[in-house]
Formats: C-alpha cells, structure tokens, sequence
C-alpha cells in the first residue's frame, strides 16, 4: 500500500505546532496564577474586616498550595528548583553574613545618626513573638521565592524574575513608605540569592532578622506597627 507523502511531511509539523500550542497555553495559565494569587492577596490585605481578610487569605494560600503540589506532581518545578531543599553551606553562609552585616550597619547608622534605640520599646517583640515572625518570614519567602519567583522565572528567565518577583512582594506593602522601600530593596536581595543558590530557609532567617531590625530602628509614627493595607491607614 502506497503511503501518502504529504502525510509523512505533515507529522513533525503537526507535532512541533503541538508543541508551540502547549508551550503557549502553559504561558497564560502562569500568568493567570500569578495575577489571581495576587488580587487574593491584595483582598486579604485591602479587605474592611479581619473576617473578610481572613477568608481572602486562606483562599489565596489553598490556591498557592494547590498549584505549586500540581507542579510538582506534573514536573514542571522540581522541588529543589522551587528552594525547598536544604541549603548548601556555602549560599547560607552568604545569605547569613550578608544579613548580620546589613543589619548592624542599620542599627549604628541610625544610633550615629541620634535616633533613639529601640525606637519603639513599647511594643518592641518578646522572644516568642520573634519566633512567630521567623515562622512568617518563612511563609513570605514561601510565598515570593517558590510561587512568584518560580513563575516569573520560567515566563521570562531568572534576571528579569529578580525584579518582577521583588516589585510584586514591595507592591503587596503599599502605602506604607517605610515598608514599600524596605521590601523592595530586600526583596531584590532575596530574589538574587534564590537565584544564585536555591534555598528559602538562610533567607528566611534574614527576612526575621531585616523586619526585627526596621522594627528596632524606625518610630512607630512612620511604621504603625508594621501594618500594610487597610491596617495602615487604620492605625
């Protein structure tokens, strides 16, 4: 039996536009998680009561879940690739030093400077309350280096996702000024050591550290209790 020509050309073609079709579905389903978790975090963030805020907040954390477990059952962001393996010594004694250093340069520039330390010692956190905010801060690097950053990344390469994912997380901290700039600055940092070595935790660490340090340093007048949102203007 004769076989067509015409049907054996038409085969890798049609697989290479299959290809290309998936390619560019993935595309607009990525863009689509990045732009839905978004909205559900700025209703957690903006919404007129802690209930309401609540609710947004668990629906935008089933959902990160829900579509990072999808990835990584189909493949598409493999578990060290997302920074949830172990650290490495090296990249987490950067991270580690870079941050202890950062953070000692705040304090004595503002104590130079004749700004009162602590600036807030009224509300200023008790050991407890500083293992909660690790906890947090690990949950935000959760949030920005394993879904936003993973996302951006694999839409537009990993340079490009440094100031995509960090713009997003300073953004999410609007209209505080002291925040915005401190997130966006930090973030830029975060995002460039994920990059280069794959890991949330050492950041984690670091992110603690940063906020109990801004806490430490700046009056509360300006930083109302570190409150981002509705709970900004509120305070």
């Amino acid at each position: 039996m004769a076989v067509d020509p015409k049907t054996l050309s038409a085969g890798p073609a049609a697989s290479t536009g299959s290809v290309a079709l998936a390619t560019g579905l993935r595309r607009y389903i990525v863009w689509a998680e990045i732009a839905i978790v978004f909205a559900f975090l700025e209703f957690a963030l903006w919404a007129p009561t802690r209930q309401i805020r609540n609710r947004w907040a668990t629906v935008a954390a089933l959902m990160i879940l829900a579509v990072i477990l999808a990835d990584l059952m189909i493949g598409h962001q493999p578990f060290k690739r997302l920074g949830l393996g172990l650290p490495k010594v090296f990249g987490a004694s950067v991270v580690l030093v870079t941050g202890v250093a950062a953070s000692a340069f705040l304090i004595t520039l503002v104590s130079r400077a004749g700004g009162q330390i602590p600036a807030n010692p009224a509300w200023f956190p008790t050991p407890q309350s500083a293992w909660g905010y690790v906890l947090w801060a690990l949950v935000q690097e959760f949030i920005l280096q394993s879904f936003f950053f993973a996302r951006c990344e694999e839409l537009y390469g990993s340079s490009t996702a440094v100031w995509m994912a960090s713009a997003l997380f300073a953004a999410a901290h609007l209209p505080s000024p002291v925040l915005t700039t401190a997130t966006l600055i930090g973030a830029l940092f975060f995002c460039e050591m994920f990059r280069r070595y794959r890991s949330i935790y050492p950041l984690a660490i670091v992110h603690a550290m940063m906020g109990v340090t801004i806490a430490f340093i700046t009056p509360d007048s300006l930083l109302h209790h570190m409150r981002v949102g509705t709970g900004y203007l509120r305070y």
